[in-house]
C-alpha cells in the first residue's frame, strides 16, 4: 500500500440500531469480530494500544493511536506496525439512515508500506477489510 493509492473504502449496512453498531468501539465486542487478542481499547483521543498478529512466520505488532472520536458517529486510528515501515489512518464512520445503519470504513496510507510483504498489497488489505466488516462484524451483529 502506497501513499499514491486511492483510500480503501468498505461500506456495510446493518439492520441494527446505531448503538448496537458501537461494537466497533467496545473492547469485549471487538474481540468477538475483529481481533481476539486486542489487549485494551478506549475510544478516547490519544489512547494507544498494541497487540501482535501472526501471519505465517511473520509477526505484525499492531500499534493504534486514537486521533478522532465523535461518539456514535466516527472514530479514527493512526495504524502502523513495529516490524515494518508504513503508516495509515483508518476511519470508521456511522451514518444513521431511516432504518439501516451504514458503516463506512476507509484506510488512507500516509507513509508507504513495503512492496515485498504480501499482507501489504492493496488487494490483501481490501480483502481483509471486506472480511472484517461485511462478514465478521455483520455476522456478529446479526446474532444480537
Amino acid at each position: 500500500m502506497k501513499v499514491s493509492d486511492e483510500p480503501i473504502v468498505v461500506e456495510q449496512s446493518f439492520q441494527n440500531n446505531i448503538e448496537e453498531v458501537s461494537a466497533i468501539t467496545e473492547l469485549e465486542q471487538m474481540r468477538e469480530w475483529f481481533f481476539d487478542n486486542i489487549e485494551a481499547f478506549e475510544p478516547k483521543i490519544g489512547f494507544k494500544t498494541s497487540f501482535v498478529v501472526q501471519s505465517g512466520e511473520r509477526n505484525f505488532t499492531h500499534f493504534w493511536e486514537i486521533t478522532e472520536v465523535m461518539p456514535l458517529q466516527k472514530i479514527t486510528y493512526k495504524w502502523h506496525y513495529k516490524e515494518y515501515p508504513g503508516d495509515s489512518f483508518v476511519k470508521f464512520e456511522l451514518n444513521k439512515r431511516k432504518d439501516p445503519t451504514l458503516l463506512r470504513v476507509s484506510t488512507e496510507v500516509i507513509a508507504d508500506f513495503p512492496n515485498d510483504i504480501p499482507e501489504f498489497k492493496r488487494e490483501s488489505a481490501v480483502q481483509g477489510w471486506n472480511y472484517f466488516i461485511t462478514k465478521q462484524l455483520k455476522a456478529y451483529l446479526e446474532k444480537l
